[in-house]
């Protein structure tokens, strides 16, 4: 039997990464919404509901480094062109262990659906739960694979004050499962710094190829 995204993802999680041979695994899409690429270090995954030759052959002409070839804009390119779907950018994939107890700050939990967070997340995520703080948002919800994701907001007025990274902290005492995940976009060095100060580390990038 082949492998599983979820499987890959957990052992990635537990720093069990596949080999650093250069090579690329195709997997099949967890689900129809989730599909895109994974690049850990010296090996990538791509997960889609497509002919593995062809996933293979098309990476095999990219010009470019070979171990980093996966997350070049002409392969990227192709694969939006031969599924009619699109990408938003390449992001840094994180993860952190649970944490037990209560978050360190004081949350409200949002029930309103027609919230405007509420709304974005669940384009992308399911069982999306939205808590509201002093000044931010805290989101969780299911993702690729199943997976547990953390996204924050926090406002213009309270920036610099730690309310991310405390945000960030909370997720993992509010996650149901013992590991939480989060992107980054690399190029947003707020937002990586400040996931890495709540113990979030790096496991790889990620480019998610969104149905229209």
């Amino acid at each position: 039997m082949g492998q599983e995204l979820g499987d890959i993802l957990a052992a990635a999680a537990r720093g069990h990464f596949p080999p650093t041979d250069g090579a690329t695994t195709v997997v099949p899409q967890p689900n129809p919404r989730d599909a895109g690429v994974l690049a850990f270090t010296a090996h990538s995954v791509v997960f889609l509901d497509e002919d593995p030759r062809w996933v293979l052959d098309t990476l095999a002409g990219v010009d470019a480094d070979p171990f980093a070839a996966s997350m070049n804009p002409s392969f990227l390119g192709a694969l939006m062109a031969r599924t009619g779907r699109r990408m938003n950018c390449v992001d840094l994939l994180t993860c952190a262990p649970a944490l037990p107890g209560e978050p360190p700050l004081a949350l409200t939990e949002l029930a309103d659906p027609d919230h405007p967070r509420v709304a974005r997340a669940l384009k992308f995520r399911d069982e999306v739960r939205v808590w509201a703080a002093d000044g931010g948002v805290l989101v969780l919800g299911r993702g690729v694979a199943g997976r547990w994701e953390a996204a924050i907001e926090v406002d213009d007025g309270v920036r610099g004050r730690g309310l991310g990274v405390r945000l960030a902290l909370a997720a993992r005492h509010l996650a149901p499962e013992p590991v939480i995940w989060a992107q980054q976009s690399p190029g947003n060095a707020r937002s990586v710094r400040t996931f890495q100060a709540a113990g979030y580390r790096p496991v790889g990038s990620e480019a998610l190829l969104v149905a229209h």
